[in-house]
């Protein structure tokens, strides 16, 4: 009866099996693929899809913050009408979003 108790004392906790180490690392990944990867690629589709989207005359702001009205696109620029006559330059990507008609006006006013 001691010899069996000190065999079993010696051989200690179960250990996990590693087939639960390696399902523990798949449902980790799949969790970090659904919270973070897919959120992320799909704002960055919907960013692309609003920046090709984009014409002149549309109302947008930047990421500074900066409202302006849209007169003239190239490929990697896009220059706003910010205030009666005057215009600045930006790169395409650093639009944020495009605004409904008329959104300065009621900012002006």
């Amino acid at each position: 009866m001691f010899i069996s108790t000190v065999q079993a004392a010696e051989a200690g906790p179960a250990q996990a099996s590693g087939m639960s180490t390696i399902i523990m690392m798949v449902l980790f990944a799949v969790v970090f693929y659904f919270l973070l990867i897919r959120p992320q690629s799909k704002r960055a589709k919907e960013h692309k899809t609003m920046l090709e989207a984009i014409q002149k005359g549309d109302e947008v702001v930047t990421s500074g913050g900066i409202l302006g009205k849209v007169s003239k696109i190239t490929d990697s620029f896009i220059v706003l009408n910010v205030a009666q006559g005057v215009e600045m330059k930006f790169q395409k990507h650093s639009v944020t979003a495009t605004l409904p008609k008329g959104t300065i006006k009621e900012v002006n006013s």
